[in-house]
């Protein structure tokens, strides 16, 4: 990917709705990065983060921009995609613990994708790619159609308000996305620590054509693969139950 030094990310919501169809699920607010993570990101992002192919907003897809998986990851391997990335804790431990899968983070906060890059550097991965785009068109349009085996939703804005939950990630129009970009048989695994929002996205995807449970009972068991964070420690501590889902695609 060719960029320009790093910049300051914005103060104030840089994707102006005139630019999509329908709301995305994150306002772009963040304070500037920390000097490692400027100094990780221009010297290493061109090693992980893809160059997407930009439509008129900041982190959207253009059409017709779908990404060749074996040039970027120089081979073919199961493909896992965490949406909302963070700071990368549960996809660089699974990258570290499985070097036989490739691994795709989507963040739009640049802080948290520079934070991963450093600890990608430590652990010395070569299956970690990076991408700073709208997951919801990187899976549409991005991707190959069928080409993740797992897809990965873990601790989403929940949006609280009642008038902001109309930008909650997981709705029906996500999981027909989510069908587009998995393969059959393929794996869409979440996790909230928002009861009503574990209910809304076991209602959705219950309902979704394409999706089958594969829990038994309310909730899904922990998935295994996902380490326990400060963030979901810190859910816990505040009484709030951790719900974890699991959907296979037909």
């Amino acid at each position: 990917m060719t960029e320009q030094p790093a910049q300051p990310l914005p103060q104030k919501n840089s994707e102006p709705n005139t630019f999509r169809d329908k709301p995305v699920s994150f306002v772009r607010r963040s304070g500037r990065m920390t000097p490692s993570q400027e100094r990780a990101w221009v010297e290493h992002h061109t090693k992980y983060v893809i160059d997407v192919p930009r439509g008129l907003a900041a982190t959207s897809v253009a059409e017709g921009s779908t990404l060749d998986l074996v040039e970027l990851y120089g081979r073919e391997a199961p493909l896992v995609v965490e949406v909302g990335s963070g700071q990368g804790h549960a996809i660089l431990h699974a990258a570290t613990e499985h070097p036989e899968k490739n691994f795709l983070a989507v963040e739009v906060f640049r802080a948290g994708l520079a934070r991963t890059i450093i600890r990608a550097e430590t652990a010395e991965l070569s299956n970690l790619r990076l991408a700073e785009v709208n997951a919801p068109e990187l899976l549409e349009k991005g991707l190959p159609a069928g080409s993740v085996d797992e897809l990965w939703v873990f601790f989403p804005d929940p949006w609280a308000k009642v008038r902001h939950q109309k930008r909650r990630l997981v709705n029906l129009d996500f999981a027909r996305i989510s069908a587009h970009a998995l393969r059959p048989g393929g794996m869409l695994r979440l996790a909230t620590d928002w009861e009503d929002y574990a209910e809304q996205m076991r209602e959705v995807l219950d309902a979704a054509p394409d999706f089958t449970r594969e829990f038994a009972g309310d909730w899904a068991e922990r998935f295994d693969g996902r380490v326990l964070t400060a963030f979901e420690q810190k859910g816990a501590a505040k009484g709030r139950a951790i719900r974890d889902l699991a959907y296979r695609r037909v």
